[in-house]
């Protein structure tokens, strides 16, 4: 089975080798690696360069932000599954790929998705929030659940069918997609129970009070982009499974 992996950048020229390496190591054979990066200055194009010999495709180009950029990564995409692990963020162990293709073989699942480490931007080792994707029901979503991001590998069909990232939202995007496949469009779902990728604090949604509050009414608004009907409190909903998983950070609290 054929997996593409993206990952977008800009300006990571500290962190993109961590990133592509943690993606090179993998023991499935069979990867697409395809690098999106928003026309970098700091020299992480250079940088991207040196691993032509194991990138698929290298984008370097303005883009309009981090969802325009992941579309045109999946554009390119041609795996039969779609994962994406972004600059500053890597793939847990070296048989996170193989371990889903697994996973999807056993059974007819159009998603899948396990667990995420966030840590600490400066020391990776500093686990600051486990993100525990836990079994799937589909009426979490009304909680404010959605499956770890970048711990969701989804079937390039689904994006076929039901469409990209819908960049009119800024900082929800991808809550907005996990919404409209998992509960709009009811597809197959699993969970499995194992840290997929760690990933740094500081994503586009987690970036200020001001970002924090956008990304949640934003996640409001999902729900009526879509026709459906949820109660404005998952607003105040989706940010306190955010403090509930800073206190559960796992084992020993790091990694």
């Amino acid at each position: 089975m054929k997996v593409s992996v993206i990952t977008v950048c800009y300006n990571a020229v500290a962190q993109i080798d961590e990133t592509i390496r943690s993606v090179m190591v993998q023991d499935h054979t069979d990867i697409e690696h395809i690098v999106i990066d928003g026309g970098s200055t700091d020299g992480t194009q250079q940088k991207i360069e040196r691993y032509t010999e194991c990138i698929a495709h290298i984008v370097s180009e303005k883009d309009n932000g981090v969802y325009d950029a992941m579309n045109k990564g999946l554009k390119l995409a041609t795996g039969e599954v779609v994962a994406f692990v972004n600059a500053g963020d890597m793939m847990a162990t070296r048989n996170t790929v193989s371990y889903m293709v697994r996973a999807f073989e056993e059974g007819g699942f159009d998603v899948i998705y396990g667990d995420a480490l966030m840590v600490d931007p400066d020391d990776i080792t500093k686990v600051k929030r486990f993100w525990k994707g836990g079994e799937y029901k589909r009426e979490n979503f009304r909680k404010g659940w959605m499956p770890p991001h970048l711990g969701t590998y989804i079937r390039k069909s689904a994006y076929d069918r039901f469409g990209l990232f819908n960049t009119a939202l800024s900082v929800s995007a991808d809550y907005e997609l996990m919404f409209r496949l998992l509960y709009k469009h009811k597809l197959r779902a699993r969970y499995v129970p194992k840290v997929l990728v760690r990933f740094r604090l500081g994503g586009v949604s987690n970036r200020s009070l001001a970002h924090i509050w956008r990304a949640n009414v934003e996640v409001y608004k999902a729900w009526r982009m879509n026709g459906e009907r949820v109660s404005p409190l998952i607003v105040l909903r989706k940010p306190l499974r955010k403090v509930l998983q800073m206190v559960r950070r796992g084992p020993g609290g790091s990694a």
